[in-house]
């Protein structure tokens, strides 16, 4: 996508709104929709965790922990609903994000479901609870199992502690309702794919107090890759127990086993982002071993959401969750190794036939332990023009790692012609020391009002955290931070507001350097401006956002000690983004997205300084359109088409030695993607027909300095048959 075409993306994200604002509700209801299913009326009652009708959610609890009305958070945030990701086709929680503003997933991975914004990691939350820890001993979670998806940008400590600047995902379940209905789903698909899927809630028995949902998923399928599954068995059971207006309980439970393998080979520069004589490297070429290759997770979670309303000013809420999480992960992929016999660099690279790649095997067994707690007391109070909704929370968190580890003999292998069996598993693996990390947290935070027209949130959290590595006492690393926010918005007449805030985020790195002192902690500061517009009584949304972020006390390398690492690392972030959803008389519902970001490294020590951050699209961008519609006298059709833009990035340098001299990698290329749906409601049956990628166009999504680069998702076919009642 070229700079024109960014252009008229964006004109368009203005123009749209614009043309639904003409748009009153008196034309709304004189549109013909006599001939068209009312498939959405919004709901009087929307709340920031419940079922939201349409692409347009008007509540929010990310940003603040409280139920509060997106026009009046001075943050940017973004909410995906249910319904938007469903007619999107998503099957995977990083395809829930693909038409939001500035967040990339760009890894096609069967492992985890990463994401990034704004130049850094997003860290992923379920129900406001720390949703995982670590790496690589974790089940990905289903879309089919969540009602809403929220994206709150940049750094967000003061109400999540420890973070990186890209912000924070949080994941709202499925909870139970009071009324009673079921869906019963079936997928077919591409590559073998085969799943059944049921959703069932309502009240036990003839009881107004006890409210149930079970959300179960089963699923057999395959994947792009040759010999990788993508297996899942899922159950989520939750009950609510409500004696009360005022007091509400819900037990929440998790049962998941995934059965896949590796996604990704770690493919050389060449055969994939550069040309190899060979030709390309197919997308489903697979190097690890049948039937010992393995991404095996098995996760179980018990928690509760607790709520009691004191009175007409005091709520408390204690949420709570344990998970346990086991991994098998076994691969075979393109070897690191330097080969002093052959030449080859520390990097993946051909073998002289120009065919094959050296193979490295490892086997892990990792764990993980969480248990986390937040407790809140949240408290109304008005004073004249004044109306304070003060947030006090205290939360805490407890995460214990252990991993296993193994290492095998793989001999090459052709990646064009791949021959198996030549291989040597592990004949024993190692226990690595437990790691334990624990972190408590106080916040304070006031979302104020005044003359209903001005609003304000301030906020102030206090953290002490600390991480132990078992049987090194050295190695233990305390850590404490004190994290700030503030902002200040403004309601305008027609739905608009004009906002400015100040955010800031803390990283524990952990660890010594070589002269035995801790790192401190990483350290982000933003500043934030923006305009948002939800007018009342239309469905529609849409919000511009200017930033400048500061990430500080990054690790680069010391010039006296190669081994060594100091913190005097710093890069700068600036970006602008524009998002918009809406629907109009019941017939069309569109999202769209832009973002633009700016990084600079401006402290190093690696050779890097005045570069741009690795890995980050100066241009993303997005639109989504579906329109309902009835053709020769058949009512309920409709369809849906997509358009995705990742731009091409930096991918950094690579130091060949110590004495050799610097080798830029290549640059990751940019690449435009269409999806598509086409959908038929019939009474109580809904068909979809998804397609992901249409044109089945070959994407590199990211080539690291390191060597590597990654293929993204080809062409995906997913028919969807389901059953309201």
């Amino acid at each position: 996508m070229n700079q024109p075409v960014v252009t008229r993306l964006t004109a368009l994200l203005l123009a749209l709104p614009a043309c639904a604002w003409a748009q009153t509700d008196a034309d709304a209801a004189s549109a013909d929709t006599s001939t068209l299913p009312v498939m959405r009326a919004r709901s009087p009652n929307e709340t920031a965790t419940g079922p939201v009708h349409g692409y347009v959610a008007r509540r929010a609890s990310s940003a603040t922990k409280t139920d509060a009305p997106l026009i009046e958070t001075p943050q940017a945030i973004s909410v995906v609903t249910r319904e938007q990701f469903e007619e999107q086709g998503a099957t995977t929680l990083r395809q829930t994000t693909a038409y939001t503003a500035g967040v990339i997933s760009a890894y096609f991975d069967s492992r985890v479901d990463s994401f990034s914004a704004r130049g850094g990691t997003v860290a992923q939350y379920l129900d406001g609870l720390l949703r995982s820890y670590g790496s690589y001993n974790t089940a990905r979670p289903d879309p089919f199992t969540l009602e809403r998806v929220e994206m709150v940008r940049g750094p967000a400590s003061v109400l999540y502690g420890q973070g990186n600047i890209g912000g924070v995902l949080n994941l709202v379940s499925k909870r139970p309702q009071a009324e009673r209905q079921g869906e019963l789903q079936l997928q077919l698909g591409n590559y073998g794919r085969k799943q059944i899927a049921a959703d069932l809630t309502g009240p036990v028995g003839d009881s107004t107090q006890w409210l149930y949902r079970v959300v179960a998923v089963l699923r057999d399928s395959g994947t792009q890759v040759n010999q990788v599954a993508d297996d899942r068995l899922v159950l989520a059971p939750s009950l609510t127990w409500q004696p009360s207006a005022a007091t509400s309980l819900t037990v929440q439970a998790l049962h998941q086993r995934d059965k896949s393998g590796s996604l990704i080979g770690f493919f050389p520069w060449q055969g994939t982002v550069l040309a190899n004589a060979a030709g390309q490297i197919p997308t489903s070429s697979f190097i690890g071993e049948p039937g010992w290759d393995a991404y095996n997770a098995n996760q179980d979670a018990l928690g509760y959401l607790l709520s009691h309303q004191v009175n007409d000013q005091l709520t408390l809420r204690q949420n709570l969750r344990y998970t346990r999480s086991e991994v098998d992960y076994r691969t075979a992929y393109t070897s690191f190794a330097a080969s002093a016999a052959t030449g080859r660099p520390a990097r993946p690279v051909f073998n002289a036939d120009g065919r094959s790649v050296a193979r490295d095997l490892v086997q892990q067994l990792n764990g993980s332990n969480m248990l986390v707690l937040d407790n809140q007391a949240e408290a109304k109070l008005n004073f004249g023009p004044w109306q304070h909704t003060l947030l006090l929370g205290l939360d805490a968190q407890r995460n214990k790692s252990t991993a296993q580890t193994g290492n095998g003999v793989a001999a090459a292998i052709d990646v064009y012609a791949p021959v198996y069996g030549n291989f040597t598993a592990p004949k024993s693996l190692t226990a690595s020391p437990t790691v334990t990390q624990r972190q408590t947290g106080l916040y304070l935070q006031d979302h104020l009002k005044f003359d209903q027209r001005w609003v304000a949130v301030l906020g102030l959290r206090h953290d002490l955290a600390r991480t132990d590595t078992e049987n090194r006492p050295a190695a233990r690393v305390d850590d404490q931070a004190t994290t700030k926010r503030a902002g200040l918005l403004y309601l305008a007449d027609g739905g608009w507001s004009p906002f400015l805030s100040y955010s800031e985020s803390f990283l524990p790195l952990g660890g010594l350097n070589a002269y035995g002192v801790a790192y401190k902690p990483q350290r982000g500061k933003q500043w934030e401006g923006g305009l948002k517009w939800q007018p009342q009584n239309q469905r529609m949304s849409a919000s511009l956002t200017v930033y400048s972020l500061h990430d500080s006390e990054r690790k680069t390398s010391d010039p006296a000690n190669p081994l060594n690492s100091l913190q005097l690392g710093e890069v700068r972030v600036r970006g602008l983004e524009l998002e918009g959803r809406g629907s109009l008389a019941q017939r069309w519902d569109w999202t769209l997205a832009y973002a633009y970001t700016d990084t600079l490294i401006t402290r190093s020590n690696g050779g890097d300084q005045g570069l741009p951050m690795s890995n980050v699209p100066r241009h993303t961008g997005s639109a989504w359109l579906t329109h309902q519609f009835a053709l020769g006298g058949l009512q309920g059709l409709r369809a849906g088409a997509g358009l995705r833009y990742l731009g091409g990035s930096y991918s950094g340098t690579y130091k060949l030695n110590a004495s050799a001299p610097v080798l830029e990698a290549p640059r990751t290329p940019s690449s435009t993607l269409l999806d598509l749906m086409l959908g038929y409601d019939r009474g109580d049956w809904r068909y979809a027909l998804n397609v992901v990628n249409l044109a089945d166009k070959v994407q590199i999504t990211q080539c690291l300095a390191r060597g590597d680069c990654f293929y993204g998702q080809r062409r995906t076919v997913v028919a969807t048959a389901t059953r309201h009642f």
